[in-house]
């Protein structure tokens, strides 16, 4: 057990956690005025719920052994045998400090979502479907990719996140916009923002925690964490200006908006490649993660689907980017894989694969477990509890009262 190492990774689980708050903020700005206690509500209620499932089985069904490559078995259930001791599956943390750090990510993950179905699903049916999702989406992926499971065994890299966390997250959105169905009057009536300066405020705490994020994934606090570190600022940096380019040819003018959006997209798509690839590449994949994210923003009004806030446009298109780009730009020189360009076309097929099983896979099983949901509870508040807005219907208080 290494006490730096454990320091470190204790004061990134903390950042992590932080960015489910800074989430609420984030897309508690972007709602209208009454709705913003409800999408609040849906980050909060995370925190809650995804903690006390994860330390009951998820954690086990994660990380425990290997079942075929598919999932994990149940010998760590109800977090048997996880204590103090480094002996989990790295060996020089505690093994309590490894399960809580991956505690945020499982939250996190199932936070984002609620940005596609914000503003109309019944709070029931928002606990009922992350309970389920969590189980039967999240801990899979988490085994296929960091426990052992099968996306590991063909080759594939995900440095913090990419498909576990943002094509996990965007497939699942997704399903939820097309089975949810979009917000009443959609393109008819204006859906402004309540409170942009929250979302920002809400952005900046996203990429400050961002980086216990990235830099946690390398488990230590070594050289490893500290070029984690610096290939998300250059990304999330070069994300902004590639948004902001492209908004401002488009519209005339930039937005706050687009640059907290290219900020998240540059975060999104250095996700999976930050411990795998060499500054400037970083740079590159952040600055056409902006554009490329922009442009799948812009794709939901062609497409059809009401994905409220964009889950699907960044963390969809931006993780699906960022894997890709590891394919290409990963270096042996910065974590002992090589890519494409560095002569190993045998990872971009790994990446390939695990984008495509991701997708299907997880928008698969979100579809199932909204239908079970639907039939249950039902998914979506009435016409009448939406137009009053789901801080009223669904909570009984309001976020302003001025």
């Amino acid at each position: 057990m290494n006490p730096a190492d454990t320091a470190f990774i204790i004061i990134c689980a903390a950042m992590v956690m932080l960015m489910t708050p800074a989430l609420a903020l984030f897309y508690g700005g972007l709602v209208r005025s009454r709705n913003i206690l409800s999408t609040c509500m849906h980050s909060y209620a995370s925190l809650g719920l995804i903690t006390v499932l994860w330390a009951l089985f998820g954690y086990s069904l994660a990380f425990s052994g290997d079942v075929s490559g598919i999932i994990g078995n149940l010998d760590k259930i109800f977090l048997q045998g996880v204590g103090a001791a480094a002996d989990g599956p790295v060996d020089n943390l505690p093994h309590t400090v490894f399960m809580a750090f991956q505690c945020m990510f499982a939250v996190l993950t199932v936070a984002l979502i609620s940005g596609a179905y914000a503003e109309r699903i019944r709070f029931s049916a928002m606990l009922l479907f992350s309970a389920l999702w969590m189980i039967f989406a999240y801990c899979p992926m988490a085994h296929w990719v960091w426990g052992g499971g099968w996306m590991a065994q063909l080759g594939a890299v995900d440095f913090a996140g990419g498909a576990v966390v943002h094509m996990a997250s965007a497939a699942a959105a997704l399903a939820c916009a097309h089975a949810v169905g979009p917000r009443l009057n959609l393109g008819r009536v204006p859906m402004t923002p309540n409170n942009l300066p929250m979302t920002l405020f809400g952005g900046g705490l996203l990429w400050f925690g961002w980086f216990g994020f990235n830099a946690g994934s390398a488990l230590a606090a070594n050289g490893l964490a500290g070029h984690a570190l610096v290939t998300t600022h250059l990304a999330t940096a070069g994300g902004i200006l590639g948004w902001m380019i492209l908004e401002w040819k488009r519209t005339g003018k930039p937005t706050t908006l687009g640059v907290v959006s290219g900020a998240l997209a540059g975060l999104v798509a250095i996700t999976p490649a930050a411990g795998f690839v060499g500054l400037m590449p970083a740079l590159f994949i952040g600055f056409a993660g902006g554009m490329i994210c922009y442009g799948g923003v812009l794709l939901k009004n062609r497409l059809g689907y009401d994905d409220a806030l964009d889950v699907v446009g960044i963390h969809g298109i931006g993780g699906t980017w960022g894997a890709f780009a590891t394919g290409l730009f990963a270096t042996a020189a910065v974590n002992g894989v090589d890519g494409l360009f560095y002569g190993n076309p045998a990872l971009l097929w790994a990446q390939v694969v695990s984008i495509v099983g991701t997708w299907v896979f997880v928008y698969i099983v979100s579809r199932i477990i909204l239908c079970v949901v639907n039939a249950l509870v039902g998914l979506r508040v009435s016409p009448d509890a939406e137009t009053n807005g789901l801080d009223i219907s669904e909570h009984h208080e309001r976020g302003y009262s001025l």
